[in-house]
C-alpha cells in the first residue's frame, strides 16, 4: 500500500497569485503530476490547502487535487477555513487502508498560528485507539515535536505533552505525518514502551529554511511530497522533490 502526503498548498483565489518563490498554482500542478508517477493507493493533503480561507481557492485546489489517480483527502490548517473546505469535498477523520487505520486530527485553533488538541479531542483521540488496535497512522498539521527553527516551535502543538501521554497507552501508533513547517523532516518521541515516529513534509510551494531562528526562506529547495509505502506491520519512507 502506497501513501503520498502533500501540504501546505497556499492557494489563492486568484490562479495567477504569486508566494515568496514561485506561482503555488503551478507548483502544486507540478507536485500532482509528480504524485501520480509514483502510483499512490491513496494522498493525503495535511492542510494549508488555501493562503486566503476562499471558496474559490478550495474550489480551485478540488479541481487541480482531482487530476491525481488515486483516492485523496485533506484536513485543514490554520490557514483553512473548515466550513468552507466541507462545502467543496468532505472532512473525514478516519480512514482504512488495509491492515493500517489512518486517524486525521484537527489541531486548529480559531484565529491563532499554532496548534492545539486540548482535552476533549485528546480524550476523544483516546477513545479511537481503544476501538482498535492495528497498526495506526496518525495525520496533523502541526508538528507535535520541535524541528529545530525557533519561530516554528513557538507555532507548533502546544500541547504536546499531553498528546505524548495521550499516546504513551497505545503502542499501535507507528508514525506521525505532520506539515506546517514547509521542509522535510524526520524524528522520533520515546514513549515507555517504545517509539513512535514523526514526519514533516516539504511544502507544494514555498520552503522554509531549516534551523532558522526567525522567518525565512529556502529560495534553493523546492516543492516536495512525502512517499510512505506500508507492509503487513513495518513502513518505509522517504521525500521527493520536484523539478519547476
Amino acid at each position: 500500500m502506497r501513501l503520498v502526503q502533500i501540504s501546505d498548498c497556499h492557494l489563492h483565489a486568484d490562479p495567477a497569485a504569486r508566494a515568496r518563490a514561485g506561482f503555488p498554482l503551478r507548483q502544486l500542478e507540478a507536485v500532482v503530476a509528480a504524485v501520480n508517477r509514483e502510483r499512490p493507493d491513496v494522498v493525503l493533503v495535511t492542510g494549508d490547502i488555501s493562503n486566503d480561507e476562499t471558496a474559490a481557492s478550495y474550489q480551485l485546489a478540488a479541481r487541480i487535487l482531482g487530476r491525481l489517480a488515486a483516492p485523496w483527502f485533506w484536513l485543514a490548517g490554520n490557514h483553512d477555513d473548515p466550513a468552507l473546505m466541507a462545502e467543496t469535498r468532505e472532512l473525514l477523520d478516519e480512514l482504512d487502508i488495509g491492515a493500517w487505520r489512518i486517524l486525521m486530527l484537527d489541531t486548529r485553533v480559531s484565529g491563532q498560528a499554532h496548534g492545539e488538541l486540548g482535552p476533549e479531542r485528546l480524550a476523544e483521540l483516546a477513545a479511537r485507539l481503544e476501538e482498535d488496535d492495528r497498526p495506526t497512522l496518525l495525520a496533523m498539521h502541526h508538528p507535535p515535536l520541535p524541528v529545530g527553527s525557533a519561530w516554528i516551535d513557538a507555532l507548533g502543538l502546544k500541547d504536546r505533552e499531553a498528546f505524548w501521554q495521550t499516546l504513551s497507552a497505545y503502542r499501535q501508533v507507528r508514525a506521525i505525518l505532520c506539515g506546517h513547517i514547509h521542509q522535510a523532516f524526520a524524528s522520533h518521541q520515546r514513549l515507555e514502551d517504545g517509539e513512535v515516529a514523526v514526519f514533516g513534509c516539504p511544502s507544494t510551494t514555498d520552503q522554509f529554511l531549516a534551523g532558522a531562528e526567525t522567518f525565512a526562506i529556502d529560495e534553493a529547495s523546492r516543492p516536495g511530497y512525502r512517499v510512505v509505502d506500508l507492509g503487513e506491520e513495518e513502513f518505509v519512507t522517504w521525500v521527493e522533490r520536484v523539478d519547476l
